[in-house]
C-alpha cells in the first residue's frame, strides 16, 4: 500500500476482511494513517444476504428499489459509517474485498441520502497481485472492439449461457466506442471469431480491448465463456492465456479491458468478480465489467459516456462514475438495475 502514497490524488483504501465470526474493516486514509473497526459478522450478515438475494434475482429489473436501498443502507451503516470520519468527503475509494463481498457493488451502498457513487469514484483491487496504477494517455486511445449484435451458431454450444437474445444495441455501442477512440479495429458479428480476435490481439498493440457480447462466469471452467460468432466459444482458459501473452510484454500491455457483457462478473462466492478478476490477475491494468445481466440500451449509453470521460482525460474510475451518474439522473434508467452493476477492477487512474 505504501507505493500508493507517491501517486497524485491518493485514494483512501478500505479493506473488508471476513473472518467468519467477525468482519474486520481497515481504512487507510489519504494521509497514510490506518484505522481499524471490527463487527460481529452476525450483525451484518442478514443485510448482506438480503442484498445479494435481490441483486442476483433473475428479475432484478422488477425488484422494488426500496428493498435494495434498505439493504444497501444496512450494509453501509454496519461497515462504512464507523470509518466515515477517516475518509475524505470526495475523491476515490479503493476497496480490497474478501470473496464474500465481491458480488456486492460498493457504488450501491447508501447512507440514507446518497449512494456511495454520488460522493466517490470507486475501484476494487486484488491486493498485491494488481499492477501499478497508471494513467491512460491520449495516445493510448487505440482499441480492439469485438461484439455480437445478432444470434450466432455458437448459441447452440452446450456450454453457452442460457436464454441469450439479440444484442442489437451492441452495434451502436461499437460505433460509439469507435468514434471516441483515436483508432480502432472493430470485429462485429461474423468477424468476431476466436481466430480473428486472437490474431488481432497478438499481432498489434491495443491499449484498450472492448468486448460487448454474452458472457458468463461459472464455478465450472467449461461454462466460463465469452460468446464469439461461430461455433467456438472463447473459454476462460484461452482468454487468460491471451491476456497473459500480452501483458508479459509490458510495452504492449492491455491498459483497459472493458467487458460490456451479460453476467460477465456474476457468480457464486467462489467465482465473484469473475472474468474481471481473472483479467486483473492475468495482468490487464484495469478491467470494467458487470455483476449481473445488464440491459443493452442503457449499457450502450453508459459506455458512450465512459469513453467521453476518458477522452476528457478523466481517471478511469471517475469516468465510470460520471457514466453511472448519467444513468442515475435519467428517469428512465435511475433504478440500480441499470447503473449499479458496473465495477472497475485494478487501476483507478
Amino acid at each position: 500500500m505504501n507505493q500508493l502514497q507517491n501517486l497524485n490524488s491518493t485514494p483512501a483504501v478500505i479493506h473488508i476482511i471476513d473472518l467468519e465470526g467477525t468482519i474486520e474493516v481497515i481504512a487507510q486514509s489519504t494521509d497514510g494513517s490506518l484505522h481499524h473497526y471490527s463487527i460481529d459478522s452476525k450483525l451484518v450478515r442478514f443485510q448482506i444476504d438480503h442484498l445479494l438475494e435481490a441483486l442476483q434475482n433473475d428479475k432484478l429489473s422488477e425488484v422494488a428499489e426500496s428493498s435494495i436501498t434498505t439493504s444497501s443502507q444496512g450494509v453501509y451503516e454496519k461497515l462504512i459509517a464507523p470509518i466515515k470520519r477517516y475518509l475524505p468527503t470526495s475523491g476515490t475509494l479503493v476497496f480490497t474485498l474478501d470473496k464474500s463481498f465481491q458480488s456486492i457493488p460498493m457504488a450501491l451502498l447508501y447512507d440514507g441520502k446518497h449512494h456511495l457513487i454520488e460522493r466517490y469514484s470507486i475501484a476494487e483491487t486484488l491486493g498485491s497481485r494488481i499492477r501499478q496504477p497508471r494513467v491512460l494517455h491520449e495516445n493510448q486511445m487505440i482499441a480492439l472492439i469485438a461484439g455480437l449484435s445478432q444470434s450466432s451458431p455458437s448459441f447452440t454450444d452446450p456450454n453457452a449461457p442460457k436464454n441469450m437474445g439479440n444484442l442489437l444495441p451492441s452495434k451502436q455501442e461499437i460505433a460509439n466506442v469507435e468514434k471516441q477512440t483515436k483508432s480502432s479495429v472493430a470485429l462485429l458479428d461474423k468477424k468476431f471469431t476466436l481466430k480473428r480476435f486472437t490474431e488481432e490481439l497478438t499481432q498489434k498493440n491495443f491499449p484498450i480491448v472492448h468486448i460487448t457480447t454474452h458472457g458468463q462466469f461459472s464455478s465450472d471452467p467449461l461454462k466460463t465463456v465469452l460468446v464469439a460468432y461461430y461455433d467456438k466459444l472463447i473459454n476462460i482458459r484461452d482468454f487468460d492465456s491471451l491476456i497473459r501473452g500480452k501483458t508479459e510484454n509490458s510495452q504492449d500491455a492491455i491498459e483497459l479491458l472493458v467487458l460490456s457483457a451479460c453476467e460477465t462478473a456474476k457468480g457464486n462466492k467462489q467465482s465473484a468478480m469473475g472474468i474481471a478478476g481473472m483479467a486483473a490477475q492475468a495482468g490487464a491494468r484495469s478491467t470494467v465489467a458487470t455483476l449481473w445481466r445488464v440491459e443493452a440500451d442503457s449499457t450502450a449509453l453508459l459506455m458512450q459516456e465512459f469513453y467521453k470521460g476518458l477522452n476528457n482525460s478523466l481517471p478511469k474510475a471517475e469516468a465510470l462514475r460520471q457514466a453511472q451518474l448519467s444513468l442515475l439522473s435519467n428517469p428512465k434508467y435511475k433504478k440500480a438495475y441499470y447503473w449499479g452493476g458496473f465495477v472497475l477492477v485494478g487501476s483507478w487512474l
